[in-house]
């Protein structure tokens, strides 16, 4: 806690000299006009305040002075994670979609190489009342760069059919199947979304459907439409570019024969 410390700066003699003014002094001064410096004694001076602070106070300061502070991203650090996604909501049953990025290795001459494409994950969830999902029982399809190509030329009247086995080539292989139809609706409306998976090594035998109307379906395309090229790395290729190495590109590699065809 602060410590206070009140000093009065007065000369105890002017309170005697006012104590022992008489009532009748006191009337003869209050007929004439005076000024300070003729009074009989000298007026008490104003008072100073001193504050002192404790020890405590200096320690909270410094620690807090000393206090970690939240750091910041430095030049090329990576971004903060953001995650993005897409829902809809129906009678039956919800679908959602998140995006996952691509996997890169390093090489000995220090650049980077795609080893795994991303891709979209779809998770179907079935209703269990009106609005209300049961995301305990969802089930999931990974869906590649092609399968969007696939779905983003899907016509009216059109359908297809993706078939997927996470343990092909595999010891578990057979054992997981999952298959994802999209059929036209019989009005011409929309498509079905209808995932079938069949897991052995769980005894989950699950078939969940959704209705997706022509302006979803819209979305949806615009939306693979957009993030393809990150999905396949095409974003950090980009911006590896720089200014000097431009000169040198169709140098990278003779065998590809660019080189020859622009120059010819």
């Amino acid at each position: 806690m602060s410590n206070l410390q009140f000093q009065l700066h007065s000369q105890p003699s002017t309170l005697s000299s006012l104590s022992s003014l008489s009532s009748s002094s006191l009337k003869l001064l209050a007929n004439h006009s005076f000024s300070p410096n003729s009074l009989p004694f000298n007026p008490p001076k104003p008072f100073s305040l001193r504050c002192r602070h404790s020890d405590l106070f200096d320690q909270n300061t410094l620690a807090s002075s000393q206090r970690p502070t939240r750091p910041t991203a430095s030049v090329g650090a990576l971004p903060p994670r953001v995650y993005v996604g897409y829902s809809i909501y129906k009678g039956k049953a919800a679908l959602t979609l998140t995006p996952r990025p691509p996997e890169f290795v390093p090489l000995d001459s220090g650049a980077y190489k795609i080893s795994k494409e991303g891709y979209v994950l779809l998770q179907f969830a079935p209703a269990v009342g009106t609005r209300q999902y049961d995301w305990n029982r969802k089930q999931v399809f990974s869906l590649s760069v092609g399968e969007m190509g696939s779905v983003i030329s899907l016509g009216t009247r059109e359908s297809c059919e993706f078939f997927h086995d996470p343990f092909k080539g595999k010891s578990d292989e057979g054992k997981v199947r999952k298959i994802l139809k999209l059929e036209p609706l019989p009005d011409g409306s929309g498509h079905f979304f209808n995932l079938s998976v069949q897991n052995k090594l769980v005894n989950v035998d699950e078939n969940i459907y959704i209705p997706i109307t022509k302006a979803e379906l819209a979305v949806l395309s615009s939306t693979f439409n957009f993030i393809m090229p990150y999905l396949l790395g095409w974003h950090t290729f980009a911006n590896s570019i720089k200014p000097e190495d431009t000169s040198g590109v169709n140098n990278a590699n003779p065998r590809y024969g660019g080189d020859y065809e622009w120059n010819r």
